[in-house]
């Protein structure tokens, strides 16, 4: 096996764990609305349809990136959903808001910032890597 072809398939397999996390996160927005709803922005309004939007979106690229043939498609949503999104959890940095009651050191924050790094960079080799769709 080549190494285009171990990279090709070590990515697949990133890609259907990726979708099953991103669905999985998905489905607790639907079952556990009120837990994401305290780092909405304000400026947004209506938290609950976000949390309920966002997760919908999730369970979407989540199916996209088990599916083969949407996996490059989906790869590049989930790139600029992490984008995205982000403002949230930077809005609960920046604002201190608590999740379950704790708010967490900026350490974890930064931790936070560096896996969505990673996973925009995940999602994005994936979309170079997946197959092209016709």
């Amino acid at each position: 096996m080549s190494t285009d072809e171990a990279k090709a398939k070590l990515l697949a397999v990133a890609s259907v764990c990726f979708g099953l996390a991103y669905v999985n996160i998905g489905v607790d927005h639907f079952t556990d609305t009120s837990w994401f709803e305290p780092i909405v922005p304000e400026v947004l309004g209506n938290p609950a349809f976000w949390v309920l939007l966002t997760g919908a979106m999730e369970i979407a690229i989540g199916v996209g990136l088990i599916v083969p043939a949407l996996r490059r498609r989906a790869g590049m949503a989930s790139a600029v959903f992490l984008v995205g999104v982000y403002w949230a959890n930077l809005n609960m940095w920046a604002n201190n808001i608590p999740l379950d009651g704790k708010t967490f050191p900026d350490h974890l924050h930064a931790l936070r910032l560096l896996a969505q790094i990673g996973m925009i960079v995940l999602s994005i080799a994936i979309l170079r890597t997946a197959s092209p769709t016709r």
